[in-house]
Order: C-alpha cells, then structure tokens, then sequence
C-alpha cells in the first residue's frame, strides 16, 4: 500500500475555500489507497493540550461513512458530528455553534451519502419508537423530491439518493436559519457553509456548488485548485 509521509500540521489562518481543497485531497488519497502514513500515538501526544480541528462534518452515523476515514485525515484535524440522516436538531446547532464560534473551525460541511438507511425509513415512513422523531426530521426532504415520479420508495436507490442530497441541502438550510451566530460567521466570510455527497460504492465525496454558502467558497476553491 502506497502512503504520503507528512507530519506537518494544518495551519490556523487557512480560508474556507482552502478548507474545501484539504477535504478534497484526503478525498482522492482515499480512494486511491494514497493515505497519509500518520504516528497516531505521536498525535495523541501532539494533541493533549489542545486542539484546532479546521472543520466540522454533520455527517450520518452510518458505519461505512467515518470523516476522518474518507478525508485521509488525523486525530485533532476535524469536529465530526454523528446522527442518523445527517439532521438538524438543538445539539447538533450547539455543536456547530462550539466548533466555529470558540474554537474557529473555517468549514461546515453537511455530508449525506448513497443507500442510507434513515432516508429509506423516511420515505417508507417507518414509525418505530424514537426513531420515528429522527425520520419526521427527513419527512420534508421526500415531499420535496420532485424528479422521481414513479416508485418513491426504498426499493427505488434513485429516489432514495434524490432524497439524501435534498436532506443535505435542507439541513444546511436549517443552520443557517437557526443558528444566528453561524449565518453572521458565513456572512462575514469567516466560515464556510456546503453540503456533499459520499458514495458508498466507490468512495468518492461530491461538494455541491450551487449549495456553497460563505463568500464564494467553492468559487475560490476552484482557483485553489
């Protein structure tokens, strides 16, 4: 297995849109067995006074969707927020609200995925204890999902995909319109705000453009390119 030797540390006064560029470097190293040979001990011992992850991922909890995995990243590099079907509650805000207002990450990204399990409950509208509140939180991305006319269910992977990038969307949506403090750090170019997409078949993480919030951010990114 091929690996990258780099022990350098991510420095604090990066941009949102160079952000954008770490993830997506991690991102091709991952799913070119490229990863970064890492002394995870070393970091532990780098990291115990202290921490500075550049962003925060509000990803699902699902097992095979790991941020740190599928950004090639290491201990101490990133807030990773964990729920079922990547929603938006009080916690979740509070998290987000830590990670960017005291601790300065740069970037906020809402990470869906292929085949997730609580979108398929969604649009099945399963009711099964407090599961039932996790999937109501999806409910509005299935009625919203307009491009899949005929069978819009869990046996359609189209629809269910259809479904988890417009819940990604509408969740960073819901940041914004509910976290004051968020919506003034992305307005003032502070922090970057976009939702993506991982496949769970091949690996690949697709950000969204057109759902790039915070001066530009997928713009410069493009440059950084």
């Amino acid at each position: 297995m091929a690996t990258i030797h780099n022990t350098q540390p991510i420095p604090q006064d990066i941009s949102p849109a160079e952000a954008v560029q770490i993830l997506k470097k991690g991102n091709f190293r991952f799913i070119n067995n490229l990863k970064v040979n890492r002394d995870l001990l070393e970091l532990v011992n780098e990291t115990k006074n202290g921490q500075w992850p550049f962003a925060a991922v509000l990803s699902c909890m699902d097992s095979r969707t790991s941020a740190e995995l599928i950004f090639d990243l290491g201990l101490g590099d990133i807030f990773s927020i964990r729920i079922a079907g990547n929603i938006v509650s009080e916690g979740i805000l509070g998290s987000l609200e830590y990670a960017t207002a005291v601790v300065g990450s740069r970037l906020i990204v809402v990470l869906g995925h292929t085949g997730c399990g609580a979108i398929k409950g969604a649009c099945d509208n399963v009711q099964m204890g407090n599961i039932t509140a996790v999937l109501d939180k999806i409910q509005s991305s299935v009625r919203m999902e307009d491009s899949v006319k005929e069978n819009r269910t869990s046996n359609n992977p189209e629809f269910v995909d259809a479904v988890a990038k417009l819940n990604a969307q509408n969740s960073l949506n819901k940041i914004l319109e509910q976290s004051i403090i968020i919506k003034k750090l992305v307005e003032e170019g502070k922090v970057g705000i976009i939702c993506a997409m991982y496949d769970v078949g091949t690996g690949k993480v697709t950000f969204y453009e057109n759902e790039a919030i915070a001066n530009n951010t997928m713009k410069e990114a493009a440059q950084l390119a």
